[in-house]
């Protein structure tokens, strides 16, 4: 039950960041507002570590670690999806990074020796067919000059770093490393460098004062970074890269209907058949589950003779 709020939670929370990142572009940087963001996000989860007193000790390995899942994950991914998205539409761009659910798939298979799963990669085929045929539209308007190449392979490379960070959360936690205070390191190295990044290329340190740039900056740091890659990273640890990041395909649906109430989108047939593609994928992505789950309350529970130390126990739904 766990596992399934915390997926219908990233989803939701995800599909409606759209709108608190498109109120944060234009009179802040980019590589400014990111850097704003998760400087707040981390500021807030060590004071919420401080107030629980949780373990904020790590070895100078552990940090090595944080420090490459935050760069990925919590910096360079989201700069270059920002520069990516003033030369493509949002549409293609969420295109581009719904192959997030093949990459990690593959990532987990070469890093973390993951096996591959005939249903699971099916289901993933079927959610970027749906996920193309939703935004055909955006696809088939896409002129391929320079501008739209580069911000195609921006994108492209956005989309591998921010797997890396997925595949690294995974190492992270398989080693013992809890979620909470990971991220609160994680987000602090990311800010860090988006900072420097900002510093050496000149970038104008100002602030808006508006409360439409607060107030979606505090939502973007609030839900969209602590609650949402909370949930979204437990995810992985729980059930996968691969399956957890099937919520990458759905989280622009519900983006799409907060558009339908708010902007008057209307739906195609296409559009339509996607959607249907889409939830047919995710089926047959938690009819894998329940049998995983079947098989797992078949086999006795371990023991803590048959625990080898420093292995972490996958938390069950």
């Amino acid at each position: 039950m766990k596992n399934f709020l915390f997926y219908f939670a990233t989803v939701f929370i995800w599909g409606s960041t759209w709108i608190g990142i498109k109120l944060q572009l234009g009179q802040i940087d980019p590589v400014v507002s990111v850097a704003y963001r998760f400087a707040l996000a981390a500021a807030l989860l060590f004071i919420w570590c401080r107030f629980r007193k949780l373990r904020m000790r790590f070895t100078g390995n552990d940090h090595f670690f944080i420090a490459l899942q935050g760069t990925f994950l919590f910096g360079f991914n989201y700069l270059l999806f920002y520069l990516a998205e003033l030369q493509i539409n949002s549409g293609l761009a969420a295109v581009i990074f719904s192959t997030i659910l093949l990459m990690n798939m593959i990532n987990g298979f070469l890093f973390l020796r993951s096996p591959l799963d005939r249903r699971v990669i099916i289901g993933g085929i079927l959610g970027l067919l749906g996920i193309i045929l939703v935004f055909r539209p955006e696809i088939t308007s896409l002129s391929l000059n320079d501008e739209s190449m580069q911000g195609i392979l921006l994108c492209i490379v956005a989309t591998y770093l921010a797997s890396l960070g997925n595949i690294l959360s995974a190492r992270n936690q398989k080693h013992g490393l809890p979620v909470v205070q990971t991220n609160s390191y994680g987000m602090a190295y990311g800010a860090a460098i988006m900072l420097f990044i900002a510093i050496v290329t000149g970038k104008e340190f100002s602030i808006d004062t508006s409360f439409i740039y607060i107030g979606s900056l505090f939502y973007l740091s609030i839900f969209g970074s602590i609650i949402a890659f909370g949930c979204y990273l437990t995810l992985i640890g729980n059930i996968g890269a691969d399956r957890a990041a099937y919520a990458t395909l759905l989280f622009p649906l519900v983006a799409l209907g907060i558009s339908t109430i708010w902007e008057n989108y209307h739906w195609s047939g296409s559009a339509l058949c996607g959607v249907g593609l889409i939830l047919l994928g995710n089926l047959l992505m938690l009819q894998r589950k329940k049998q995983t789950k079947a098989m797992d309350e078949s086999l006795p529970e371990p023991s803590l003779e048959t625990i080898e130390p420093g292995t972490v126990q996958p938390l069950r739904s």
